[in-house]
């Protein structure tokens, strides 16, 4: 295991430079606390909050490295190698074992070895990988399923009303396609627009209200839908402070926490951190 210092600091957003959005009724979106990344974690692109120390896991667009950010001690940020450079979208943890999604629909199981200095992993193949056009870039455990929700970001059998989301089974090492459909026509009409052409960059169960929070990059927004893919709610986002949205993840007790990649020389990568509403 290896620690690496990188410096990242906590502050509060300016309320002042924001744009309007639409109000979110669990959380003010307009007012998160920061975390500002170190340069490793530039292309910050899944994160998932681990409990038992209150820090946040991540992984990084084609680095093959596993991030341990602790949230409880500043300026520490640990990593371990795990693969060679690939194109490392999402992020699970899942019965002491964590999932990394690639945006080719293959998923690497990482176990720390016993010594706890080095990452074991498995790689799962997505069946039909050079047939089809298929990229993902979302990955949650749903336990009504049992396994893991592979929301799509630009599938071949997607069309301008549905996005299509797979199942992928880590008892079975299975993959199962169309297990429910998005329909894009509720949330286009939900911020006003004809036709939408839905791209999810993340995604994660609430686990206070149970219903799937899905973060979009391309389009500036977050989707609050059940488990079964229908539409709750539409929040647009502020792009001041959601400049480049890739991960999201919550607490235990329901905070939710959002990754922005730096997007550019002039940004730093960013964790935003949001309270509910009381």
């Amino acid at each position: 295991m290896g620690a690496f210092i990188f410096l990242f600091a906590l502050t509060a957003c300016d309320s002042n430079t924001h744009l309007v959005t639409l109000p979110s009724g669990e959380y003010d979106l307009n007012n998160p606390a920061k975390v500002m990344l170190g340069e490793a974690l530039t292309e910050i692109s899944g994160i998932f909050f681990y409990p038992r120390d209150s820090s946040v896991f991540a992984i990084s667009d084609e680095t093959g490295f596993l991030y341990k950010v602790h949230l409880n001690k500043r300026f520490l940020t640990e990593e371990w190698t795990f693969d060679k450079k690939r194109d490392y979208e999402d992020l699970a943890l899942y019965d002491s074992s964590f999932y990394v999604l690639e945006s080719n629909g293959n998923i690497e199981k990482l176990n720390f070895a016993q010594a706890g200095n080095a990452v074991d992993n498995r790689r799962s193949i997505f069946p039909g990988n050079n047939e089809k056009k298929n990229e993902f870039e979302s990955l949650y455990y749903d336990d009504g399923y049992k396994g893991f929700v592979m929301i799509c970001k630009d599938c071949e059998d997607d069309t301008y009303d549905f996005t299509t989301a797979w199942l992928y089974d880590p008892v079975a090492d299975k993959y199962t396609s169309s297990i429910f459909r998005i329909d894009r026509n509720p949330i286009a009409n939900k911020i006003g627009v004809e036709k939408l052409k839905f791209r999810p960059s993340g995604a994660a169960v609430n686990p206070i209200t149970k219903d799937v929070w899905v973060i979009s990059s391309t389009n500036a927004l977050i989707v609050v839908m059940d488990r079964k893919g229908n539409m709750k709610d539409v929040y647009t986002l502020n792009p001041v402070i959601f400049n480049q949205p890739e991960g999201i993840t919550f607490t235990p007790t329901g905070d939710l926490l959002i990754a922005n990649e730096a997007g550019d020389k002039y940004r730093s990568a960013t964790l935003l951190i949001f309270k509910p509403k009381k």
